[in-house]
């Protein structure tokens, strides 16, 4: 909370020139001129507050769920009472994670311009979707209903809350607007305010898996998906009634001229430039590894290394611990003016210690290695958990190069294409799993994790974690040709 306080309360360039202009006038009017930017400095530091809150309190609902799946998929396997097959249940998580990325883009790209004004009723039908897929999953009696219900229906209402949340967010931290107190203070540090948020994030990955063992061993899994359906619900709907409308949404949806409807187009000029796709493609890589230890890792630690519930719940709770730090940190190395680095630079961090973490720590551990397995989850969930807090940087990078080339871009829209990359990254992942598993079920060579059954998943987590970082050396080739 004191970092939102710092955040919403930094003045705009455009208020200081404004108040220094006025001030030294010194008759009435002038006094007047002053009144009139300090009111709306004041409000808009109070939305740019509400916003942060509201998008803060949204990640329970949005997130809660997905970055627990481990604790369900775990209670899956132990309790089994569906038919179909068990393996399935090792879908679900990425598949929730997939289908909530992948829609991103098509949602970003509707709320963005044409139904912008409609944003509040999509989000709160949204929490209706979700809220009643998680109650049907409660009567699932095949596994394929778990699949459809929590893996597809409960991700798009999840989707539907995220994406007007994000583009608010987004807009209210964005360029300066005329009247609404958003200036140019507010736009540098929007890579942070993304960072506050993915924090509050990783807080629930941190708190839910508790929270999920405790309703599933105390209730059953039928209540408990009942309980969590009212808890998502109440905690989307006053999320929602949060977040105050950015004043230039409601100006350009009122506008009837032909100028204010030519200015809704979305600018699709970036699609021409090689940086969006580095970063797409390092996205993709990096996700489809990512999902892999927030499924698996409850499930690895109890039939490798044959830890208790507890133990196996603690991993997944110590996994989501550091990404509060991390995404804060992360969105800040990008977004600050003593010793701002390049998103290349800010993502090669990220990608190459996850990756030395999955490598050197996960595929040693042993039968009864708690300590190791929570070093793992500690080192792999900070830098892997701060990955898409880079994603501030690489817009800003973008941003950059669009007024290089005197070409307007939206940000809301090039943040709904980066999720939607990760969407694709945690799909992908999700359905190679299977078939990684499968390799691995023969394999019995010897104590460590790599000689396991996960000894395949562990490897792919190490090499997709590492690639996620590539665009430094996309970036040091093309210096070296430009060079020659």
């Amino acid at each position: 909370m004191i970092l939102i306080t710092v955040l919403t309360n930094l003045p705009s360039s455009d208020a200081r020139r404004e108040q220094t202009t006025d001030a030294s006038g010194g008759d009435d009017d002038d006094v007047g001129s002053l009144t009139r930017p300090d009111a709306r400095e004041t409000e808009g530091s109070r939305n740019r507050a509400l916003i942060l809150l509201g998008s803060s309190i949204s990640q329970l609902p949005i997130w809660g769920f997905s970055m627990s799946y481990g604790v369900f998929q775990e209670y899956y396997m132990n309790h089994w009472t569906l038919d179909g097959s068990r393996d399935v249940t090792g879908i679900i998580g990425t598949t929730s994670n997939g289908v909530l990325y992948l829609s991103m883009p098509f949602l970003f790209a509707a709320f963005t311009r044409r139904w912008a004004r409609q944003r509040q009723t999509a989000a709160v039908a949204g929490a209706v979707l979700a809220s009643a897929s998680f109650v049907l999953s409660s009567f699932s009696t095949h596994v394929w209903h778990l699949v459809a219900t929590q893996g597809v229906l409960a991700a798009l209402g999840c989707a539907l809350v995220y994406s007007p949340t994000t583009l608010s967010l987004g807009e209210w931290f964005s360029a300066a607007t005329a009247g609404t107190g958003t200036g140019t203070g507010a736009k540098n540090h929007r890579a942070v305010a993304y960072g506050v948020t993915l924090s509050c994030k990783n807080v629930v990955g941190s708190v839910m898996p508790f929270l999920a063992r405790a309703l599933l061993e105390n209730y059953g899994f039928r209540t408990a998906m009942r309980i969590w359906a009212a808890v998502a619900l109440g905690t989307s709907l006053l999320s929602i009634a949060l977040i105050p409308t950015h004043p230039t949404i409601l100006a350009s949806s009122s506008a009837d001229s032909g100028e204010a409807r030519r200015t809704r187009t979305i600018p699709w000029h970036f699609l021409r430039h090689h940086t969006f796709y580095v970063y797409s493609v390092a996205i993709i890589l990096q996700s489809a590894g990512y999902g892999i230890p927030q499924s698996y890792l409850p499930t690895y630690a109890r039939e490798i290394t044959r830890l208790s519930e507890t133990s196996a719940t603690l991993l997944l709770t110590v996994f989501n611990v550091p990404g509060i730090l991390a995404s804060s940190l992360f969105g800040y190395l990008s977004d600050n003016r003593y010793f701002p680095l390049s998103a290349t630079t800010v993502t090669a961090i990220s990608a190459l210690c996850s990756s030395l973490a999955a490598f050197l720590l996960w595929g040693l551990t042993s039968q009864g290695s708690l300590a190791l397995l929570l070093v793992f989850s500690i080192t792999f969930g900070f830098f892997a958990g701060g990955y898409s807090a880079t994603w501030g940087g690489v817009i800003n990078e973008l941003e950059s190069e669009a007024a290089h080339w005197n070409e307007a871009v939206d940000a809301g829209m090039l943040y709904g294409l980066l999720n939607g990359a990760r969407g694709i990254g945690y799909v992908s992942g999700g359905l190679l799993t299977i078939p990684l598993l499968k390799a691995g079920s023969g394999i019995s060579i010897g104590e460590f994790g790599y000689a396991s059954t996960y000894g395949p998943l562990i490897l792919f987590t190490g090499l997709s974690s590492v690639f996620g970082g590539w665009g430094i050396l996309w970036k040091w080739m093309s210096s070296l040709r430009r060079l020659l």
